[in-house]
């Protein structure tokens, strides 16, 4: 019979001393965790590949218990390198913000004073509307940054149900919002631009929305997690500047466009 080691669990020592992980070191942890995920989703796969034709070999299986038992490991270490973070201890405090994506930010941005405004942070993040990188040209923004943000949505779409997923309700809130002014015929501009901009086949559904000039469910799907997103991560800035003791700028829409409407961080 094959015996096969299990993955060696972070000891209560080693646990602890990832409070001192430095943000380097934290954000490799972060893209350690992604792969060891993505390998597992990979394992799990093959897994069920075979079951479809024979039995699996045992290492087979093993193998995606092993990145699974990895995962798990790394976001222990992560939850408590956010333990000692303020502004991951606030991440972490709304439904839909784990240690991981906590960390991921804490890491990633570092010092929240460098960005002026959140729009600054938006940009950083691959948020801003036209921010295209060019071939032969370095992105000017943060790819780890852009796919937390992503991450982020999705994970506020998972937790909308939550009754208190805030900012799950605000993608809910703003998906209908969306969605109405789509059928409404608002974003006919946009889904001729979508159409100059992308050759789509003309088989494709999303040849036959932009055409009739909407946007398709996907793409409206895309807006609303992507605006869930940048308002959390407005306000991760913000306490993240309240917490050094700086008084963060209005929003433009709010100082400068006479907007009334703010939406304000939740307290942890």
């Amino acid at each position: 019979m094959i015996e096969l080691e299990p993955v060696i669990k972070l000891s209560r020592d080693l646990a602890n001393a990832s409070k001192t992980l430095s943000h380097k070191e934290a954000r490799y942890l972060v893209d350690l965790y992604y792969q060891m995920q993505d390998n597992r989703i990979r394992s799990y796969g093959q897994v069920r590949a075979l079951t479809e034709t024979e039995e699996p070999h045992t290492v087979i299986n093993w193998a995606a218990e092993q990145s699974e038992a990895l995962e798990n490991q790394i976001k222990r270490a992560l939850d408590k390198y956010t333990d000692e973070e303020p502004a991951g201890i606030w991440a972490k405090s709304n439904v839909g913000i784990g240690p991981v994506l906590s960390a991921g930010l804490c890491a990633n941005i570092g010092d929240a004073t460098r960005f002026a405004t959140c729009g600054d942070l938006w940009a950083y993040c691959g948020l801003v509307p036209g921010q295209k990188r060019k071939r032969g040209e370095k992105s000017n923004w943060s790819s780890s940054l852009k796919r937390l943000a992503w991450l982020i949505g999705q994970s506020f779409v998972k937790v909308s149900a939550h009754e208190k997923a805030f900012y799950g309700h605000l993608y809910k809130e703003k998906k209908a919002y969306y969605v109405a002014k789509n059928e409404a015929g608002n974003y006919a501009e946009r889904a001729a631009q979508c159409l100059i901009e992308k050759k789509y086949g003309k088989d494709t559904d999303a040849f036959k929305h932009y055409s009739a000039g909407h946007l398709p469910p996907a793409h409206i799907q895309a807006m609303a997690e992507r605006y869930a997103a940048k308002i959390f991560l407005s306000h991760f800035w913000e306490m993240s500047l309240r917490i050094k003791g700086v008084q963060p700028p209005k929003p433009y829409a709010i100082a400068i466009l006479g907007h009334a409407h703010e939406i304000k961080p939740q307290s942890a």
